[in-house]
């Protein structure tokens, strides 16, 4: 039987050796290596080539969804298995859409863990049940575009389509085409609506 290479990236060490142990104990698994931190992972699964990426979500500096995505774009063959003790939906949502195959939580038992690693290795789509109700109960929002930022930042301070168009030197047609695909991606019907939306889920990068 063809062992499964597995990679575990996560920036405390204990998880990391502690998570490493125990799929050792699994003889369908080898575990070839580990990292501490989101650039080290990508370095070293561009070198060693692993079947499955253990992905620890919350990371310094390069976190678990900006390391998926870069990873991608140097080996767009790569399968990422997010590993996180908790979750929001945008979180998770994020490091789906960079390219992550599943998401799991740390809290899982061994079995259930080996399972979801075969079926990423495998080209299949994980995600443990508590994941699949957080993003059943509260779907993320796709990330905004710096423009759609700016758009939102200006209606939540109260800014109508005259005071953004002049506040970003374009025209007022450009701006309702900005504030409706803002709209569009945040599933919001008007003004009230996308306020709500960007102050719950935090959105604002101001």
């Amino acid at each position: 039987m063809k062992q499964i290479r597995v990679l575990i990236v996560d920036d405390h060490a204990i998880m990391r050796n502690g998570l490493a142990s125990l799929l050792r104990t699994r003889k369908e698994i080898e575990v070839v290596g580990d990292a501490g931190d989101g650039a080290s992972g990508i370095r070293k699964a561009l070198k060693l080539k692993p079947d499955v990426v253990i992905m620890d979500l919350m990371m310094p500096d390069l976190d678990g969804t900006e390391a998926t995505r870069q990873l991608l774009q140097q080996q767009p063959d790569a399968k990422v298995l997010i590993f996180t003790t908790f979750g929001t939906a945008d979180g998770i949502g994020h490091a789906l859409d960079a390219g992550a195959r599943g998401a799991i939580l740390k809290n899982v038992e061994l079995p259930e863990l080996v399972s979801a690693i075969k079926t990423v290795a495998a080209g299949g789509r994980a995600l443990s049940p508590e994941i699949e109700q957080i993003l059943a109960e509260d779907p993320p929002v796709p990330e905004l575009s710096a423009r759609q930022n700016e758009i939102l930042s200006s209606i939540v301070r109260g800014l109508s389509n005259e005071d953004i168009a002049r506040q970003l030197g374009i025209s007022v047609p450009m701006v309702k085409e900005h504030v409706n695909a803002t709209f569009a991606k945040l599933g919001a019907a008007n003004r009230a609506e996308a306020v709500g939306i960007a102050l719950r889920k935090h959105l604002l990068k101001m």
